[in-house]
């Protein structure tokens, strides 16, 4: 597809954060292996379902490449003798569900590349690197000083997102670094507010946003250069890992886990509002915050790819907030992942669950305190405080920031209408979401509740005292009829006394 070419009508937007688990229905045996039957859902429901058969030896081949992340999977050991016998089989078919339980559940792994072509390949199955060299050269076309150093292979978590080294003939020692990304489902603005509004990008001048070199659109994607930055992200920073090395190998499995000094978590951690409180206040949509996005200049943070909201690419922690009905905005959602950034600051990687029951011990408890009112299980069921209640805390309050460039961007009022009908598209997706999720758990507890031991046993007790209670009525319901028979009897003389049942004679005294 050229660069400028629409995309297909009817293209299926994919939420590549929507989770997908995956559950061992059968197994069966052929001439000299065996293939297991799994069952793939994405999301919460059932209706988005399908079926893929692997073989131990897909297994092996996807565990093979995750072997970059440095992390022990549970994958069962090969066996070359007995591999066929029912109780193998049968044993194998639970280590394979607990491997498939692991990736699944584990936020970094579930969402790579690897695991997403495994498990759902009809959906996964084209080579994004070549599809954004294809949009990139036909780009460079038009603009012939650029020129493509190497493709920064794996360096981020997105699937359809692809980075280049880059260079200009005029600068041939400067370098650049390319991103190209596919559009994603929350992508409301009209192609022509789009592409303004990516062009504009380059115009937003700010102390902690990261400057764009330059940007341009098309109807289906978006390409964007910066300047490299050899430093890398705050993530790089935290563990101590290079800025080009794939993702997996970089975030999985750190070496050595340790926080930052409280110092750098106070002044980063204002940086970061500030620029947030900056787009906050420009009706700018962000929300995709978290510590790869975070550059690292000098002593100074500045957000990365302000263009995700305008591609609508969801959220790296989505499947954390879309569980919480009070994190219902791009404002609230800004804040809370901001909660795990902080986190991962404070204790050198990320919470291993949200909401948070216990902090571990941090610098200081002014730390602990802002954690609380964004990852605590009352904050994530309350809702969540604004950015300049956030700055007016004492962890931040109290930081003197020395840098002096004055803010500007410059949004036309129609496209801030434009940005501001798409941010409420947005989050309506996010709303609708999570009351569906609301309704699954709630019908999920209820169907785990009433199929309880507790409530069977609850449930049998019941029942016998209702035997028990029918019975005794039937009793007393027979005493009582067989009462009633017997007064019958006495007072009308032709009716036999052992045939209770028989009607009484009409009596004849009154004619």
């Amino acid at each position: 597809m050229a660069f400028m070419e629409k995309p297909p009508a009817g293209k299926v937007l994919l939420d590549d954060t929507a989770p997908l688990s995956a559950g061992i229905e059968a197994s069966q045996s052929l001439h000299s292996h065996t293939e297991y039957i799994i069952r793939v859902q994405r999301g919460i429901s059932i209706e988005n379902s399908w079926q893929i058969v692997r073989r131990y030896s897909d297994f092996d081949l996807l565990n093979s490449s995750l072997q970059i992340s440095g992390l022990s999977l549970p994958l069962p050991p090969k066996k070359l003798i007995g591999n066929m016998d029912r109780e193998f089989i049968a044993e194998r078919q639970k280590g394979l569900q607990n491997y498939l339980n692991v990736i699944t559940t584990n936020h970094i792994l579930s969402n790579c590349e690897l695991v997403k072509k495994f498990l759902d390949p009809s959906n996964y199955s084209a080579n994004y690197t070549e599809i954004a060299l294809q949009q990139v050269s036909m780009f460079f076309r038009s603009e012939p000083k650029w020129e493509v150093v190497e493709p920064l292979r794996d360096i981020g978590w997105r699937i359809r997102k692809r980075y280049f080294l880059m260079k200009t003939k005029n600068q041939p020692k400067e370098r650049l670094v390319l991103s190209w990304a596919d559009l994603g489902p929350d992508k409301y603005l009209s192609d022509k507010d789009f592409q303004w509004i990516i062009r504009l990008l380059p115009s937003c001048l700010h102390p902690y946003i990261y400057r764009v070199t330059f940007a341009t659109a098309s109807e289906s994607s978006a390409l964007v250069i910066r300047t490299f930055n050899e430093k890398g992200t705050l993530k790089d920073l935290i563990y101590k890992a290079k800025p080009k090395d794939p993702f997996l190998k970089k975030y999985c499995n750190p070496k050595k886990i340790q926080g930052l000094e409280l110092q750098q978590i106070k002044t980063f951690g204002r940086q970061i509002l500030e620029a947030l409180k900056f787009l906050h206040e420009k009706g700018f949509p962000y929300g995709h915050l978290h510590s790869s996005n975070v550059m690292l200049e000098g002593e100074m943070c500045q957000l990365l790819d302000l263009e995700n909201s305008l591609l609508g690419l969801p959220s790296f922690y989505r499947s954390y907030f879309s569980q919480f009905r009070k994190i219902n905005t791009l404002e609230s959602v800004d804040v809370h992942c901001f909660g795990h950034l902080l986190y991962e600051m404070t204790y050198g990687r990320p919470p291993d669950s949200v909401p948070v029951d216990a902090f571990p011990p941090a610098p200081s408890e002014a730390v602990v305190a802002v954690l609380e009112a964004l990852l605590s299980q009352e904050a994530c069921k309350n809702g969540m405080p604004t950015v300049s209640r956030l700055l007016q805390m004492p962890l931040f309050s109290d930081v003197f920031l020395t840098s002096s460039e004055k803010p500007q961007f410059k949004i036309p009022t129609k496209l801030k209408e434009a940005l501001k009908i798409a941010k409420e598209s947005t989050e309506k997706r996010l709303i609708e979401e999570q009351k569906l999720i609301h309704q699954h758990r709630r019908l999920t507890r209820a169907k785990s509740h009433h199929g309880s031991e507790e409530e069977r046993r609850k449930r049998k007790i019941l029942a016998r005292k209702k035997s028990k209670h029918s019975a005794f009525e039937s009793s007393e319901d027979q005493t009582a009829k067989s009462s009633n028979s017997n007064n019958s009897a006495g007072s009308g003389a032709s009716s036999p006394l052992t045939s209770p049942s028989s009607p009484t004679p009409p009596s004849t005294a009154g004619r």
